[in-house]
């Protein structure tokens, strides 16, 4: 289901919507959580992004294991490329999926208007902190996965 697209690997298609996807969250979250004034302007667009994101991560990640079996990446060294690779884009499903889980949650405690919380106030702000900590992750996750998937295509494997 996730090898081919209109005859194409969908890999290489299915890796730019994470690529766009993934930051969005991260900032979209990350404003939520600490400007409150940008509350009632990113609310809806941050659960958007926290329901469509890790549905890309993950059509992203499973067309990749579907583009590993392929004959043309059968090699020893480009086998332990794939693994690093593999290994950042597992990470970052996790933590996509943990940072969509804290933006709804939040999205829900805290409302957009002059900060009130439905929970305790402690609650409110571990969650922006968590919120803080897995868009920081995601950033960098996002980044060390495309980084080795660019060098193995463009150093050519």
């Amino acid at each position: 289901m996730f090898e081919r697209v209109l005859g194409l690997p969908a890999h290489p298609l299915f890796i730019h919507a994470a690529v766009v996807l993934v930051p969005l969250l991260a900032i979209a979250g990350i404003l939520y959580a600490v400007w409150p004034g940008a509350r009632r302007h990113v609310r809806w667009t941050m659960i958007v992004l926290a329901v469509a994101t890790p549905g890309a991560v993950f059509a992203a990640k499973e067309s990749g294991e579907a583009f590993e079996t392929s004959d043309n990446f059968q090699s020893a060294e480009l086998q332990a490329k794939i693994e690093e690779h593999e290994g950042f884009g597992s990470d970052l499903f996790l933590i996509v999926l943990g940072l969509a889980l804290v933006a709804l949650v939040m999205a829900y405690l805290v409302r957009p208007l002059a900060g009130e919380s439905v929970g305790p106030v402690a609650a409110h702000w571990a969650l922006a902190g968590l919120t803080v900590l897995l868009g920081l992750a995601a950033f960098y996750y996002v980044f060390k996965t495309g980084d080795s998937g660019a060098h193995m295509v463009w150093d050519g494997f």
